[in-house]
């Protein structure tokens, strides 16, 4: 769960003017009793009524509602946008909390803010993307947050079969094709691998920490230096 998420749980979880334990908090949520009070400590600090100490518990008193969410008309329709864009062209997890993520601000921004659907005239059709590139971008997206070693079967652009031990660092969309940025193990550098191209991907079990050289900053300050010589030649 996002740290965002978590916050809006805890105000939810506290609504009514019952007394709540930071430890039935962490149990609700899966965190430690320590990112509770460090969780509890922010939402005091950013206005939130919220009553209570360490090892005694919190309360929120009846009253306190959300501030609104307010949008511009351009806004909302670049968020209506991005929701179709990623419903076409993302994974099947990220099209759903796309689709989720509208329903959620539709329901909280004024009224005299929505805009109908219907009225957006923005789309997007994308008939090269098939099931196993949808459950690639799910699957990988979440490696690369945890952390995970993976193993990949992949084929070229000749065609040459290969098995590569990776680690996910990042993905990146170039408008009809998405590639995985990865540290590769048997080159020893960095790789960007195209997802329709990938035809197995498994965890091996390992994960791996941030290492210098390793990173997807190091990454980007690669291509940095190689574009700068492109442009000094």
């Amino acid at each position: 769960m996002r740290r965002a998420d978590r916050l809006f749980q805890i105000v939810q979880y506290l609504r009514g003017g019952r007394l709540v334990r930071a430890r039935q908090l962490s149990e609700w949520l899966e965190v430690s009793e320590r990112t509770i009070y460090r969780d509890v400590a922010d939402l005091q600090a950013s206005g939130v009524p919220i009553e209570g100490a360490a090892g005694v518990g919190y309360i929120m008193r009846d009253g306190y509602e959300m501030p609104p969410l307010m949008f511009t008309r351009d806004e909302i329709v670049a968020l209506l946008a991005g929701a179709r864009l990623i419903r076409a062209w993302g994974g099947a997890a990220m099209a759903r909390a796309a689709e989720e993520a509208m329903i959620k601000i539709d329901a909280v921004i004024p009224e005299k803010m929505r805009i109908r659907q219907n009225e957006v005239e923005i789309h997007a059709i994308a008939p090269e993307m098939t099931p196993q590139v949808r459950a690639h971008i799910d699957f990988l997206e979440a490696a690369a947050d945890r952390r995970k070693c993976l193993s990949i079967a992949y084929r070229d652009v000749n065609g040459e079969a290969t098995k590569r031990e990776i680690r996910p660092l990042g993905l990146w969309f170039w408008g009809k094709v998405w590639t995985l940025v990865a540290w590769c193990e048997l080159r020893e550098d960095f790789r960007m691998f195209r997802l329709d191209r990938i035809s197995e991907v498994i965890e091996t079990g390992d994960t791996f920490r941030p290492e210098q050289g390793k990173t997807l900053k190091d990454f980007y300050s690669c291509m940095d230096e190689t574009r700068q010589g492109r442009e000094g030649a």
